[in-house]
């Protein structure tokens, strides 16, 4: 009999099981799950919430099939709404999985992508988690034929979650970047407008001085003229009197020495 997944998860679960003080080998393995393999295991060193990796001073012959299950997706702890005291544990299944079990992950896989209208290409949050979610099932049904094999391809999703990570950080520090750069560019386009405006302002009065200084220019010039000839005209008058006084003079000056010839 196949277990239902929890809503929105392709990963078989096993049917939670009542957490209570008798059962103290569920309350340790729940509760306490973390403690007791947290201590020897690497985690992410982007501070994610992916599970564990599995630690240099722990060999895999130790490791327990329950354990293993445990580091691909850790116990789900969950209260009672009626009864908040009660918890209820929730572990991934380790029941193998048969050819018809892969195929009807399958047949999940495409339908739950159609349903929440995942994108076929680009970047899009909802075809990642359900493939990471079925990658996690593969994993599962691996590990259960093989514990090795399946703790290398939890390497190897650890690997590629730190590596989505990084690239995610690295883009959204590049976003951030951008923003920063265009915030500081529109405040340099601020200043720029304002000194173009100041400096149409300096043009249109230094527009205005030159043209003022232009027409004094201009009045000087034709003042001086005007004096020129002013002056031009006193001294031909000037010149002309002393012609005529020069001939009157010059006349007189012979009249009186022709009558003593």
């Amino acid at each position: 009999m196949s277990v239902i997944p929890p809503t929105g998860s392709l990963v078989r679960f096993d049917n939670p099981s009542l957490i209570t003080a008798q059962n103290d080998k569920e309350r340790k393995g729940a509760g306490v799950s973390k403690q007791s393999t947290g201590l020897d295991q690497q985690m992410d060193v982007t501070g994610g919430t992916n599970s564990p990796r599995l630690g240099k001073k722990q060999s895999i012959k130790d490791l327990s099939l329950e354990e293993i299950l445990d580091k691909i997706l850790p116990p789900k702890i969950t209260k009672d709404p009626n009864n908040p005291d009660l918890l209820y544990c929730q572990r991934i299944s380790s029941t193998p999985a048969t050819r018809l079990d892969v195929i009807n992950l399958q047949e999940q896989l495409d339908m739950r992508l159609q349903q929440r209208q995942a994108r076929e290409t680009g970047i899009c949050p909802v075809r990642r988690e359900l493939f990471s979610q079925c990658f996690d099932e593969l994993i599962r049904q691996v590990a259960i034929n093989c514990a090795e094999r399946g703790l290398l391809l939890l390497r190897v999703r650890d690997e590629l979650q730190m590596t989505l990570r990084a690239y995610q950080t690295l883009y959204e520090s590049s976003v951030a970047f951008g923003m920063r750069k265009a915030l500081m560019a529109e405040q340099g386009k601020s200043e720029l407008e304002r000194k173009l405006v100041q400096l149409e302002e300096d043009k249109r009065d230094l527009e205005r001085q030159v043209k003022e200084t232009k027409a004094n220019a201009e009045a000087a010039e034709k003042k001086l003229n005007e004096q020129r000839q002013v002056e031009e005209r006193k001294h031909l008058e000037e010149i002309n009197f002393l012609k005529k006084t020069n001939q009157q003079l010059k006349a007189q000056l012979e009249g009186l020495i022709a009558p003593k010839k």
